[in-house]
């Protein structure tokens, strides 16, 4: 594993929280709190982390002096509350849009976000950042109605889905599940996805007072993981998304046909990560090992890519203002991410970067 001891503990600490089980940590003497709390938040599970900590104190393994110390205590619950705050407030948007949709004969489907949140422990301590929402087909028209009704200013300049700011959240309304136009295999993944879409409607649960839905958990497994697969290629993965597919696969691995899982990302190449992730999730983030199938294991290959999550090969972010300089280092991050791109696309390397220009060509903001 890239990284130092910070990592490590930071695992093991949320492996505590996750499994309320304190059979692995291991006593350390001293904890540099502040680098917990950095990387925790660049993980995304700040609140997670706290939970963790909370139980190891409660049980006498972190005695108070190994604890935070109060400029640190304080910066942790500021950033909880936040957290909790945000979550709250999309908690009650979630129900009002579905609800205006509903009075229009729409139903809403969460993805990703709030509905993988009800599987965490504690749900509004997993963070959120937009919502994203797929309408059964119904996204023009729903999109029409904000504008006519609401007097929304809908945004049209990505891909795969419309965007929208209410309350000062962003909601992605997606007329695609993934972007179509990033690497030709995914025509062949998001005609699956809507295949799974139109068969089964999915799960639904009561969010205020309003119904909405979760995806099928065959549609889940295959959308969570093209979804993680394409972030980390692109660009890098966190504990937060690894964290969500075990949380997943934990509640919902009976469900999942994973003989058909297993076989078409085989035939999209990203078994291999996928392979990689179950690993990941077994080993450090208490998924039992039972809950998936037999699978071959390669140290080598898991330890490059949870290094990678906790350290990305390319840590630093995209220069902001000159287009120019914003394109070399798109490029030069793409090719340095070539490792990846092969772990979990099907297509060369030459094919995708004319794809992914002509795609950007399309839609030039992307750029942005």
């Amino acid at each position: 594993m890239r990284g130092n001891d910070t990592a490590k503990i930071l695992i093991n600490i949320i492996f505590v929280a996750l499994t309320k089980s304190t059979e692995r940590w291991q006593a350390v003497e001293r904890i540099d709190w502040t680098d917990i709390f950095k990387l925790a938040a660049k993980q995304g599970v700040i609140a997670i982390a706290w939970e963790g900590i909370e139980q190891l104190a409660n049980e006498g393994l972190l005695s108070a002096e190994q604890l935070p110390e109060r400029t640190v205590k304080l910066q942790w619950a500021l950033s909880i509350d936040n957290i909790v705050k945000r979550y709250r407030r999309q908690e009650a948007l979630i129900s009002k849009l579905a609800a205006f949709y509903k009075s229009h004969d729409i139903r809403m489907m969460l993805l990703k976000g709030y509905g993988i949140s009800l599987l965490y422990p504690t749900p509004e301590h997993r963070e959120c950042g937009d919502i994203d929402i797929w309408l059964y087909g119904e996204q023009e028209r729903a999109d029409r109605l904000l504008r006519e009704e609401k007097g929304i200013k809908i945004d049209e300049d990505v891909h795969h889905h419309t965007t929208f700011v209410i309350n000062g959240i962003l909601i992605e309304n997606h007329y695609d599940f993934i972007n179509i136009h990033a690497h030709t295999s995914s025509k062949h993944i998001e005609r699956e996805l809507k295949r799974l879409a139109n068969e089964d409607k999915g799960e639904v649960v009561e969010v205020g007072s309003s119904a909405v839905y979760l995806p099928s958990p065959n549609l889940n497994a295959l959308f969570l993981l093209r979804h993680a697969a394409s972030h980390f290629a692109s660009t890098e993965l966190n504990f937060r998304q690894v964290i969500d597919w075990a949380l997943f696969v934990k509640r919902y691995h009976a469900e999942v046909d994973w003989v058909w899982l297993s076989n078409y990302a085989r035939e999209m190449n990203m078994h291999k990560f996928l392979d990689s992730l179950n690993a990941i999730s077994i080993d450090h983030f208490g998924l039992a090992k039972e809950y998936v199938p037999d699978f071959e294991r390669n140290a080598a290959l898991e330890e490059r890519v949870l290094g990678d999550i906790i350290s990305p090969e390319v840590s630093e972010k995209a220069p902001k203002g000159n287009i120019l300089k914003r394109l070399v280092f798109k490029f030069r991050r793409w090719w340095a991410n070539r490792w990846k791109h092969r772990l979990v696309h099907r297509e060369g390397l030459f094919h995708t970067f004319i794809v992914q220009v002509y795609s950007h060509l399309l839609k030039p903001k992307t750029l942005r």
